[in-house]
């Protein structure tokens, strides 16, 4: 079900606000005049966010807020709504990640971006859906990366976060339809790569800078993805061509497109210059209010179609080799041996 009311007269609480994706759909909301509840662990980020969102016509209430916090997490919400007299839609996009191999993680890094992003989400849904009851009915979107759906070498928990992301959304959806509350969407967002701040302040344990793999993508893409979710909800949408380009062959030859895709990512993944190692953002708050990595340009432009171009070839060949293997085993099991 979409909103119970017009997205200009909308209240939408929004996690991980002060960069990035959360930066961009603030201000995607604030143009079409919704009000915005901009979370995140970094106030003077937030207020930058805000007071960006209230030029472009948009009403903005900063709460700082550590999603892995249930309590605070529901402060969230109390304060929303006691500010604008009810939350209409709930965006779960708080984030962290740490890269480098499983086994060279620190456990407690490890933890962290499970409780960010997985547990986070969790808190989220958990504190909206009175809210939303109460409003008539509203839209749960949950960012949970292409990496719900597919994997990638050297991030091992930012993987089974979104992953159970991903599952937790399924769930809760089917519990909502059972339980009569069916007028309370729970959307999926699988980006692609996006250009934001995340692969400069995602704790490194590779030793070598770390660099988005294209092709990379603006994240006023995903924002306006989750716009359409919050006016026509949808089970998953995917955010950025190639994201859907790599989900296909995930489904249809698995072994395949994991080979590949780890060889990809291994070539891409990393800048030549080294790197001390590093917790990043993990632990503690930006300060910066950026929707951007600093990726773009046209040179990022031009290896994005270069890139797209390629892995799609890539990802047909695999397809193809996978499915042409029983064919040809079964002929060399009928091709009589010697020449008689």
């Amino acid at each position: 079900m979409p909103l119970a009311r017009k997205l200009a007269d909308a209240t939408v609480v929004i996690t991980g606000a002060s960069s990035g994706i959360g930066t961009a759909t603030a201000y995607a909301l604030a143009r079409r005049g919704c009000a915005v509840v901009l979370a995140a662990r970094s106030a003077p980020a937030l207020d930058r966010v805000a007071g960006h969102c209230r030029e472009l016509c948009g009403r903005a209430l900063v709460v700082p807020t550590d999603v892995t916090d249930p309590a605070a997490v529901h402060r969230l919400a109390a304060a929303a709504a006691a500010e604008f007299g009810r939350i209409d839609a709930w965006i779960n996009n708080a984030a962290v990640g740490a890269v480098g191999l499983f086994d060279e993680i620190p456990e407690a890094e490890f933890r962290r971006v499970l409780d960010v992003n997985l547990l986070g989400s969790a808190h989220g849904i958990r504190a909206a859906l009175p809210y939303l009851s109460a409003a008539g009915g509203g839209v749960v979107v949950n960012n949970a990366s292409i990496l719900a759906e597919v994997a990638m070498p050297y991030q091992s928990p930012y993987n089974a976060a979104k992953h159970g992301i991903r599952g937790l959304a399924d769930t809760v959806r089917q519990e909502l339809r059972l339980t009569g509350r069916g007028a309370i969407s729970v959307c999926t967002v699988l980006p692609a790569t996006i250009d934001t701040p995340f692969f400069r302040h995602a704790a490194n344990h590779s030793g070598r800078e770390l660099t988005p793999p294209p092709p990379v993508y603006p994240p006023e893409v995903v924002a306006e993805t989750i716009v359409r979710l919050l006016r026509k909800p949808r089970r998953e949408a995917y955010a950025g061509g190639a994201a859907r380009l790599i989900g296909l062959p995930w489904r249809l030859a698995p072994a395949a497109a994991e080979r590949l895709l780890g060889w990809y990512v291994h070539r891409t993944q990393f800048g030549p210059a080294p790197r001390a190692e590093s917790s990043g953002n993990v632990f503690r708050p930006d300060a910066e209010a950026l929707p951007e990595g600093g990726w773009s340009g046209r040179r990022r432009q031009l290896v994005r179609m270069t890139a797209a171009v390629g892995l799609a070839a890539g990802t047909v060949a695999a397809v193809a080799r996978q499915r042409r293997l029983p064919e040809r085993r079964g002929r060399d099991r009928l091709r009589p041996e010697g020449n008689g």
